[in-house]
């Protein structure tokens, strides 16, 4: 099994309103561990592609992300820059709730370790560890939702 606990410190220490909140301890993060992939990311590297079908959330132990927004219709826009996700962060929760397209692009800016829960093993871990399961959704539907009051928010101050 690999290790997580570099992962479980980024995670439990991040203090950003975002955060990803679970109640779960040391000992439910080992658990869940089997569940997760391990990924090295490089700088530069997108991890996410703004309009792709993909139903996978990342963990982020180590590096930096960042999240920005394209226009399609005028590829010559600048891209619109929403965020840089420090270590501890989630990012793709909305795909663990919809097979819609993603909403933003994701860049690594730095090189990055990040662990990927996907749909289907999320769905095994509901099946085999129910109240881990729902201390994930829980806490990434709280993610999502704090992160759309966010773009909701500075929607109205730009009015």
């Amino acid at each position: 099994m690999e290790d997580t606990s570099e992962l479980i410190q980024a995670v439990q220490t991040l203090n950003t309103p975002d955060a990803f909140r679970s109640r779960i301890g040391a000992e439910q993060w080992r658990m869940l561990t089997p569940y997760l992939t391990r990924h090295e990311v490089r700088s530069g590297d997108t991890l996410l592609r703004q309009g792709d079908g993909d139903r996978t959330m990342y963990f982020l132990e180590r590096g930096s992300l960042q999240v920005y927004v394209t226009r399609p219709t005028v590829p010559t826009a600048t891209p619109h820059k929403i965020a840089i996700l420090r270590p501890g962060s989630v990012v793709g929760e909305g795909g663990l709730f919809s097979e819609g397209g993603r909403m933003a692009n994701v860049e690594a800016m730095t090189p990055c370790v990040v662990w990927a829960l996907r749909g289907p093993r999320l769905e095994e871990l509901a099946a085999r560890l129910p109240n881990i399961a729902f201390e994930i959704v829980r806490a990434a539907a709280a993610v999502m939702s704090v992160r759309m009051r966010a773009n909701l928010e500075s929607h109205i101050a730009m009015s």
